[in-house]
């Protein structure tokens, strides 16, 4: 089993930057297809962005695509989420997620705690 904690969350004004970080531990990091999703209050949790054990193939939700990016340090066992050009819209609880599978879509088996990030107007 793998354990998430994710840091880097804030408040930032709308067109500035945040990069979201998630630290595993527990399991070899390397092992796990590694996931980012946010919940805004009222609406259902969503993928944000998603990216293999090796770090080579990507996937981003439409609403983020070309303003986020995703990455992953195996040697540091640690996934970001560099966040651009951030909308109100952005705002939401953002969670790390991890799975044994290797498809980057679909269900996600392990989750960190979250981290707020909000986007003022």
């Amino acid at each position: 089993q793998v354990q998430l904690v994710e840091t880097g969350g804030g408040l930032v004004q709308a067109g500035g930057s945040l990069r979201l970080s998630c630290a595993a531990s527990g399991r070899t990091f390397s092992w796990y297809t590694m996931g980012w999703f946010r919940q805004a209050p009222g609406e259902e949790r969503e993928f944000v962005a998603g990216l293999t054990r090796s770090g080579e193939s990507t996937d981003y939700a439409s609403s983020v695509k070309g303003r986020f990016t995703i990455s992953r340090d195996n040697a540091k066992n640690t996934v970001y989420l560099q966040m651009n050009s951030l909308k109100p819209e952005d705002t939401a609880v953002y969670y790390c997620a991890a799975k044994l599978r290797s498809v980057v879509l679909g269900p996600y088996d392990y989750w960190g705690q979250g981290t707020q990030v909000t986007v003022s107007s």
